[in-house]
């Protein structure tokens, strides 16, 4: 069966579901179209992310189905328009990242950057810094009394040269890098153990699902909808969360504990791959 669609944001998911003959992007209405009062045509599934606009709200009411990602979306969907739940579904985002061994990432990594392998690379990055927490993130690992790790935030090249000048006055420069558009993210997610991100956003961090798939342990705010995904421990009150340094120390002085969080990461992760999300749509699609 054929499906019409419509989407607030566009990502990889939806371009792959695209790829499907059976699926196709809801006609937009034309001037001739609003000029003699056509119906307007209204997609039977839409993915909603982010804020709710007018036009998501005229999608949320027209959709025979609508598709979230986070539990949190789904339940101020459904709150606000009173629809019924069973019409919304959670699909969290795909993580989309080439796998490879983060020991050696790590080891050509350090090598390039002459960090001492032996050290924990905590790990920062967003689209907006600023609102990621990048500050914040900062404060918290300059606080570390545990010397064992070695901090990184990378970012886009206005971001970073605005940090720069920030940070210009404190000597960090033993314990912090910062890089500017760096060519290969994939490869800082791989090379990494901790991803800390005391974000003041709510929408899903990506950014965490991807983290845990490259096998790193992950820190965020409990206002992030991708703390759906991680346990209490590795959840912050606040991006100021004074508990989050006691934590950082705790896992940095405790290798097992570190060892067997950063496993069941991965093994979370592994259940949000690209192929298996869409599969997980794909199964929906054939219920409508």
């Amino acid at each position: 069966m054929s499906h019409t669609i419509s989407f607030k944001a566009k990502n990889r998911l939806i371009e792959e579901l695209l790829k499907q003959d059976n699926i196709s992007l809801v006609s937009k209405s034309s001037f001739m179209d609003k000029l003699l009062f056509k119906k307007k045509e209204h997609a039977k599934v839409y993915f909603h992310t982010g804020t709710i606009d007018n036009i998501a709200s005229e999608n949320i009411k027209n959709a025979k189905k609508i598709i979230v990602n986070s539990k949190t979306s789904k339940e101020e969907i459904s709150q606000k328009f009173n629809i019924d739940e069973n019409s919304i579904e959670v699909i969290y985002p795909a993580v989309d990242i080439e796998y490879k061994k983060p020991k050696e990432v790590k080891l050509q990594f350090c090598e390039k950057f002459n960090i001492d392998p032996k050290k924990k690379i905590i790990f920062f990055t967003g689209r907006n810094l600023k609102a990621s927490g990048v500050i914040e993130f900062i404060n918290i690992v300059m606080q570390l009394a545990n010397n064992n790790f070695f901090a990184l935030v990378a970012g886009e090249k206005k971001q970073i040269t605005n940090l720069k000048f920030q940070l210009s006055k404190f000597n960090l420069e033993d314990k912090l890098l910062l890089l500017e558009d760096y060519e290969d993210i994939d490869e800082l997610f791989l090379a990494s153990d901790i991803f800390l991100l005391p974000t003041h956003t709510k929408s899903f961090a990506l950014n965490v699902l991807k983290a845990m798939f490259c096998k790193s342990v992950v820190f965020t705010t409990v206002n992030n909808a991708s703390k759906e995904l991680i346990d209490v421990f590795s959840t912050m009150e606040s991006p100021n969360d004074r508990s989050m340094q006691f934590k950082l120390e705790a896992i940095l002085q405790n290798k097992d504990d570190m060892k067997l969080i950063k496993k069941q990461n991965r093994k979370i992760a592994k259940n949000y791959t690209l192929e298996k999300q869409l599969e997980k749509i794909n199964s929906i699609l054939e219920t409508i």
